[in-house]
């Protein structure tokens, strides 16, 4: 197993002007989708969490954007990445993203469904729900980390092993008449546009005594699709495998609590 090398902190962007996203709309019924876990209290997968059309709008967008190549050579104990990105902060979008989809009802209430809808604990009070979302997420999820990201990965680019750190954000008042909301993230965003060929993220579970040897867990780039997984103290190590036919576009933010 390699090193544990964690991902470049994000770095102070020059001044970018917002940019005019397109809007999130045809979505399929949050009803129609579900949070499927991968592993259990690790990975989760939204299908269809964009429908296609949509995917296309957006990729082709984001291919607009002022995008920079990362450097070739990282810091000591920064895993190497090669792709290129773009990077701000937009609280506007974020909310769009977290409140007019469906992430935010199956974060928040449908998080223990199974694959045909059916809910184990659907008698159950509103406290006990909210008590085994905060248990999940690490904590009353409030939404999405208003640091938005957006990566391309054309033929030949990879991210190597590493893990997401958490980190301690500021949300900012919804309104004038609120105050900002100290806040921490706890969960990886990664929403799929494109489809390619490779490009795999993989993610490397830790040995145990019942499983010396586990297998890796390889998620390939669906377009639409929605990938949530742990990080901070709790994340696994996991690698962006080499795209090696087409182009794979991601968009990136994070599960934000209280802290």
């Amino acid at each position: 197993m390699a090193p544990k090398f964690k991902k470049p902190d994000p770095k102070p962007q020059p001044k970018t002007t917002t940019p005019n996203w397109p809007p999130l709309r045809p979505l399929l019924p949050a009803a129609d989708l579900t949070l499927t876990p991968l592993l259990t209290d690790q990975i989760y997968l939204i299908r269809n969490f964009l429908p296609g059309t949509l995917c296309k709008t957006y990729a082709s967008f984001l291919a607009s954007l002022p995008l920079t190549t990362t450097p070739g050579t990282p810091k000591k104990d920064e895993a190497l990445r090669v792709n290129d990105r773009f990077q701000i902060d937009d609280a506007r979008f974020a909310e769009m993203l977290w409140s007019t989809t469906a992430l935010k009802e199956l974060v928040t209430t449908r998080f223990e469904e199974d694959e045909y809808g059916y809910d184990q604990h659907a008698e159950e009070d509103d406290s006990a729900l909210a008590e085994r979302a905060r248990q999940l997420w690490g904590g009353e999820p409030l939404g999405l980390n208003p640091n938005i990201r957006i990566y391309r990965y054309s033929a030949g680019q990879f991210f190597g092993q590493h893990y997401d750190d958490a980190n301690n954000i500021t949300l900012p008042p919804p309104n004038s008449r609120s105050k900002a909301t100290p806040a921490r993230t706890t969960w990886t965003l990664l929403v799929y546009l494109t489809s390619c060929t490779g490009g795999e993220t993989i993610f490397y579970p830790e040995p145990t005594r019942a499983n010396r040897n586990p297998e890796p867990i390889a998620v390939a780039p669906e377009a639409g699709m929605a990938l949530l997984h742990r990080h901070g103290d709790h994340c696994m190590i996991h690698e962006g495998a080499e795209v090696t036919g087409g182009e794979k576009w991601v968009l990136r933010s994070d599960l934000v609590v209280p802290r």
